[in-house]
């Protein structure tokens, strides 16, 4: 039986508006994240989705990349209504494969809180250790 979902990593066809309103209010990430900052990010970024056998959009992701060396998989979302119906998975593995035409990256990494298991199925695993992942806050320069 054909899925009902098909993915797309085509810009032109993500509903901006949706996403916004996606990460700013139902993120845990991405609380309060302007439009004008997430068009920006959009626009330097690859972008992803899944759509439903009606053409609306039920999940995004973002990938930050040179292209080149490395990838960092980011505001992955699954609307709440398509949860637990294999969205996540297609997103994922859809994001896995474009990536892949860039011979040269060597790593996809991304932070998460609870989608472990999700992430696990595609060859995502913890970093080798020792790591010393450090951060520093721009925003806080800025107030």
């Amino acid at each position: 039986m054909p899925t009902p979902y098909s993915f797309s990593s085509d810009l032109s066809v993500i509903d901006r508006e949706l996403v916004h309103r996606w990460l700013s209010e139902q993120s845990y990430w991405a609380q309060g994240r302007s439009r004008e900052t997430q068009e920006a990010a959009m626009e330097a970024s690859r972008n992803y989705c899944v759509l439903d056998a009606d053409g609306r959009q039920v999940a995004y992701a973002r990938v930050v990349t040179d292209g080149v060396t490395f990838a960092w998989l980011c505001d992955v979302f699954v609307d709440e209504k398509s949860r637990g119906h294999g969205v996540g998975a297609i997103l994922v593995e859809g994001v896995v494969d474009d990536l892949r035409r860039f011979s040269t990256v060597r790593r996809i990494m991304l932070a998460t809180q609870g989608a472990e298991g999700l992430y696990a199925k595609y060859g995502f695993t913890p970093p080798p250790g020792p790591t010393s992942y450090m951060i520093k806050s721009m925003e806080r320069e800025r107030s």
